[in-house]
């Protein structure tokens, strides 16, 4: 995980990333940061149970995405 990212900054990455309309990319392209450096993020900062429905959430959503294509 990257070690300059503000309290703000992680907080606005939380925020994204809970967010059904925010991609990796525009995390990325807004705060350098990778896939699994949100993952790690999340995973660090939400109860376990809370990360586990984030990922079945995003990853659902991702398959759902595929089929629209």
């Amino acid at each position: 995980m990257k070690d300059d990212l503000s309290p703000a900054a992680i907080s606005e990455i939380i925020e994204m990333a809970l967010s059904d309309h925010v991609s990796f990319a525009t995390i990325r392209a807004q705060h350098g940061v990778t896939p699994d450096q949100v993952k790690a993020i999340m995973r660090k900062t939400l109860k376990p149970g809370s990360y586990r429905a984030w990922r079945r959430r995003v990853r659902e959503f991702g398959d759902r995405r595929e089929s629209y294509k």
